[in-house]
């Protein structure tokens, strides 16, 4: 007899499986030719099962443990088999070990976007992605429905089909979910409760139970964030103050000079003398010259302070740090009207500007070094170089460096 013939008579009589890996469901222990002795040890470990499966037909499952394999322990396998009592041969077998531990860290997301109703918005796309964690509960079930005759079976063969479900149902119950695009974001966690217990049902009839699922975020069209993001900073800042807000952003917008920058601050001159004009009496009628009785000063309270931060430091942020005169002149209107000393202005100003990152000393510097490199016209290598690591040194961005060039250049 040669050496593959003996080897291939050997009888196996310790049967177990040690996971090396941590995306492993199914994993089918390689009986080959060979037979497995009546009375060997089969080895379960915790987060397993082992299933007998003979002629392609399912039949005894073993729970964690050690068990010596007789006619007593494998009732199914004995019926199939047609064992007689006290039967003590070899037998040929397959032994499949199913991993009943948690997967987690799975991953779901939307490869299209959704599409749902919204009452405010309209027609809306949705993008939305997440993470959930899966065990099997029923080996034989798991054999039978969803891995067949393969004998090794891991996570990237069934994660396809799950995330599809949890896409479709996700799909179902967002736009008959009532809850509006605004409120998203404020909602996954009742948004998470409600897909897990919708899918549930659809991993059980696949063997699994989906232990935990997350939706992680939710993502909106770039117009809706850009809603969002302004009805939220209106907010902050109050309805007093839309127009001023509206005025900083445009000036902002028209600091590239030219036509564009002086039809900004052109629009902005005009929205702040309608405003002024507000307190004259209509055209046509004589201005009442009666002194109106002296009113009581009332402090600035936090939240008008608050407001006046928030707009300075979106004045600084649209205009890289440079208050044009509409912009003082929009900065002054709010301070008097939220009755706030010049002084504190000047520290709020001071603040808003600190938490952008401009000093004024550092601009006013950087300008006046630069001013001496301009004086003939143009810009050195040398020159640059010594400009940028200034510029570093300052802690000025590029934004900031490029309006103190377009200020010193006349444009």
């Amino acid at each position: 007899m040669g050496l593959f013939d003996f080897i291939k008579g050997q009888l196996i009589e310790v049967i177990e499986w040690q996971d090396p890996t941590r995306d492993t469901l199914v994993y089918r222990f390689p009986v080959r030719d060979n037979e497995i002795k009546m009375g060997a040890q089969l080895i379960v470990r915790e987060g397993q099962a082992a299933v007998f499966v003979n002629e392609g037909e399912l039949a005894d499952v073993f729970e964690p443990g050690r068990h010596a394999l007789t006619t007593q322990n494998m009732p199914v396998l004995t019926k199939l088999k047609s064992w007689k009592y006290g039967f003590n041969s070899p037998f040929k077998a397959e032994i499949y070990f199913v991993s009943t531990r948690m997967f987690t860290d799975l991953k779901w997301g939307t490869s299209n976007p959704i599409i749902m109703r919204d009452a405010e918005f309209g027609v809306v796309r949705l993008r939305a992605f997440g993470i959930y964690s899966i065990r099997v509960t029923d080996p034989e079930k798991f054999l039978r429905d969803v891995v067949g005759t393969d004998g090794y079976f891991t996570t990237d063969e069934i994660t396809g089909q799950l995330k599809r479900m949890i896409v479709s149902t996700f799909s179902d119950m967002v736009g008959g979910a009532d809850i509006p695009v605004l409120d998203l974001a404020g909602n996954y966690d009742k948004i998470s409760t409600m897909l897990m217990g919708k899918v549930q049902d659809d991993f059980h009839d696949h063997g699994l139970e989906l232990v935990k699922l997350f939706v992680e975020n939710i993502s909106l069209p770039p117009e809706v964030e850009k809603a969002i993001d302004k009805r939220t900073s209106m907010g902050v800042v109050g309805a007093g103050n839309y127009m001023q807000y509206q005025m900083a952003e445009s000036l902002g917008k028209g600091q590239g000079g030219g036509m564009a920058g002086t039809a900004a601050e052109l629009a902005a001159g005009l929205s702040m003398g309608q405003q002024m004009m507000q307190s004259f009496s209509h055209p046509g009628q004589p201005p009442d010259l009666r002194k109106p009785p002296a009113q009581p000063k009332t402090a600035a309270d936090p939240a008008a302070e608050n407001r006046f931060l928030i707009l300075a430091r979106t004045a600084l942020k649209n205009t890289s740090g440079n208050l044009t005169p509409p912009i003082q002149a929009m900065l002054e209107s709010n301070r008097k009207r939220s009755h706030i000393s010049e002084e504190r202005a000047a520290e709020l100003i001071d603040k808003a500007r600190s938490e952008l990152g401009m000093s004024t000393a550092a601009m006013e510097e950087y300008k006046e070094i630069m001013s001496v490199f301009l004086s003939d016209g143009h810009l050195s290598d040398d020159e640059r170089a010594i400009l940028i690591e200034r510029q570093v040194e300052l802690g000025l961005t590029d934004e900031q460096v490029a309006q103190i060039e377009r200020e010193l250049k006349g444009g």
